[in-house]
């Protein structure tokens, strides 16, 4: 287990890590870029534009200071969404101690270069910190509830995935190990796009038939993609596969699934980017999903359907008219 960690990026998600780490006395330490919003954080001791309601712990340590926030970090946690990590992390490269391992919790792909966010991290840091990852279905305000919730460290180094699940289990919330990094990822970031589906079935009203289709559908298409890249198919049955996918679609929460329910409900993505504050990484990432699997030659139909609809290429009608009405085929 480890004693002292720092948690990069103070969103939800990196705030929520915060709340499971102090619970279990880890030495935790919460960097922000924007000195501003941390230091509102601090006087508040609540993240009020990204987890409002929760109060988070007094021993928890705030700081905006790359060198300061990195000083003596037995583990890092990479809470940036994925759009923003080359920049932060080629930033914060030079203040992180040497060897010291970088848990990611992002979902999400990385435009144009095609990159899962541990591969950012490895391009950015080198081959001397081992990289893992921490994902599931984890909806950071019912963390913060404490409501009963589970998660899967993945790492090839499986001692280090051991430390980061003894550092983040507490009695509410339970971590397991996984071996396949890619799998976690390539299921962590597909999901989003498949929830923006869901979300547009919720906003035009079609019914729980439809979206239990989608859901079933979608991770067909998230299995195919992932083992022609060398994920493991039994990763998609589990917790950042079906049990992330399943809970995006769901959750009242689900930033990506409640986009999508505002274009199901008539606003344009545009609009309803502008009505939220928190980073909808499904709408970037449906771009990088959709040009892997041309690469890969991937029939992904639903993720074509999502990016033609976030791009205004065609209404949310027309594509739903076209998914149904493909040819027909055995499941």
């Amino acid at each position: 287990m480890f004693k002292r960690i720092t948690i990069i990026g103070d969103g939800a998600m990196g705030s929520v890590c915060a709340m499971l780490l102090c619970e279990n006395n880890v030495r935790t330490t919460l960097w922000g870029y924007d000195a501003a919003q941390l230091a509102e954080i601090a006087a508040k001791r609540e993240n009020v534009k990204f987890l409002p309601g929760y109060k988070l712990p007094r021993e928890m340590i705030l700081q905006s200071k790359d060198a300061e926030a990195l000083n003596g970090a037995e583990l890092v946690v990479s809470a940036v969404p994925c759009q923003f990590m080359r920049f932060i992390w080629k930033r914060l490269k030079p203040h992180l101690p040497a060897g010291v391992s970088v848990v990611s919790t992002t979902k999400g792909i990385e435009n144009k270069t095609l990159l899962r966010p541990t591969e950012i991290l490895a391009e950015i840091l080198g081959p001397s910190h081992t990289l893992a990852v921490l994902s599931g279905p984890t909806i950071a305000d019912e963390l913060a509830r404490k409501l009963p919730a589970t998660a899967a460290a993945a790492c090839t180094d499986t001692q280090l995935a051991r430390r980061i699940q003894q550092s983040f289990t507490t009695p509410m919330f339970r971590v397991y190990t996984n071996e396949d990094v890619i799998g976690v990822e390539l299921a962590g970031a597909m999901k989003n796009v498949i929830a923006i589906a869901a979300g547009i079935i919720d906003g035009i009203g079609a019914g729980d038939n439809a979206k239990a289709a989608l859901v079933c559908r979608g991770l067909a298409e998230m299995e195919r993609l992932g083992i022609t890249m060398g994920a493991k198919e039994k990763t998609f049955a589990g917790l950042s596969g079906l049990g992330d996918l399943v809970t995006t679609c769901i959750s009242p929460k689900g930033r990506n699934r409640s986009f999508g329910e505002r274009i199901g409900r008539g606003l344009s993505a545009k609009e309803s980017l502008a009505s939220t504050q928190s980073v909808v990484e499904g709408a970037t990432t449906c771009e990088s999903v959709l040009e892997l699997a041309k690469k890969h030659n991937v029939e992904m139909p639903i993720t074509e359907a999502v990016f033609a609809v976030v791009h205004g290429q065609k209404s949310v009608r027309q594509a739903i008219s076209e998914l149904m009405s493909r040819q027909l085929k055995a499941e």
